[in-house]
């Protein structure tokens, strides 16, 4: 059985993680070591749901750290700094926090890591997990529609107060954008970016550049064409997934919030009436569960990990396409690290 340690204690960490992995819990008992959840940040005091600690030191001396899993909820630009202070304490699983790193430089410092220490990595994009997602996958690997030619990704949400409170996220890319690509890298395979585009978010007076929204235009090496866009200045909620076919239309709707963990997949087939259904869709607890499943089990099943490098290396290809002058630091300072 494994113990828990949350390491960020914000919107992430106690917002999204802390009541998911209540519900894993209590689903799946036999995984999870009895007694509470601890709880680790630099920035905060105590905090409901959780056992907290001064000191990740303290962490470790409370419950042994090869029996720990790691949620590692803090902003991206912390990961890699904060892995190596788990790894020398022993820690070896780690779920990360989408994304897995904001640069080159940072992916080849958190590799480094991983190798070195043997680390466990895990990163937290609940689409992955996703019932719908699994539905989309076993019809692409199916084949029963013919070829998949085209993959567009809807992520809209207004997001001015969070992002003017809470500014962790250099671009509208690190926001709702890992989700999507890291499925279209699963439904579709490796990539390249074709071309790329950020939004300012403007806002009581403020400007805020590349937080408003992002476009993502991939070119994947088997023929795919993927769209993402993300729009963070939108009045409404959607998330929203199309997949076209040679002989069929599927557009599903992941759950928008919290308040409703329920996907719609609709099938349109020609000369056929739409074929629609709906159903329960916790995808962050689905997550988590399958998490700890993995890293109980012996000998334990590999990750998925090369599809989340994968993801942060397009992500950084697009950042690139929109700042070219970032392009050049971030790929000399990883080619030199």
């Amino acid at each position: 059985m494994l113990h828990t340690l949350i390491v960020g204690l914000g919107r992430s960490g106690l917002g999204l993680h802390a009541p998911s992995l209540a519900k894993a819990r209590a689903a799946a008992p036999a995984h999870f070591a009895p007694g509470p959840v601890l709880g680790y940040d630099p920035h905060r005091g105590r905090a409901g749901g959780v056992l907290t600690v001064p000191s990740l030191e303290e962490a470790a001396r409370r419950r042994p750290p090869s029996e720990t899993v790691v949620h590692l909820c803090t902003p991206p630009h912390l990961r890699a700094r904060i892995l190596r202070d788990l790894a020398l304490l022993g820690y070896r699983m780690v779920i990360v926090e989408k994304p897995l790193a904001l640069d080159l430089a940072e992916l080849a410092e958190i590799a480094r890591l991983r190798r070195r220490w043997g680390m466990d990595l895990t990163v937290s994009t609940p689409w992955s997990a996703s019932s719908l997602s699994r539905r989309l996958l076993a019809v692409r690997h199916g084949g029963a529609f013919g070829r998949l030619r085209a993959l567009t990704v809807l992520q809209h949400k207004p997001r001015f107060t969070r992002t003017l409170e809470f500014p962790g996220h250099p671009s509208a890319f690190d926001v709702e954008v890992p989700h999507a690509l890291a499925l279209a890298v699963a439904l579709a395979g490796g990539a390249d970016v074709a071309s790329a585009e950020l939004s300012d978010m403007a806002v009581a007076g403020a400007r805020l550049p590349g937080l408003g929204g992002a476009r993502l235009d991939l070119v994947h090496h088997t023929g795919v064409l993927t769209r993402i866009e993300s729009d963070l200045t939108a009045p409404l909620r959607e998330r929203r997934i199309v997949l076209e076919f040679d002989e069929a239309v599927l557009t599903g709707h992941f759950p928008c919030s919290e308040a409703d963990h329920t996907a719609q997949l609709s099938v349109a087939v020609p000369g056929h009436e739409p074929a629609r259904s709906v159903f329960p869709d916790d995808a962050l607890t689905e997550l988590l569960g399958s998490c700890y499943a993995r890293y109980s089990s012996s000998p334990r099943p590999p990750g998925e990990l090369s599809v989340h490098v994968e993801a942060v290396r397009l992500l950084v290809e697009a950042k690139n396409l929109c700042s070219p002058h970032t392009a050049d630091r971030e790929v000399n300072s990883a080619v030199g690290a």
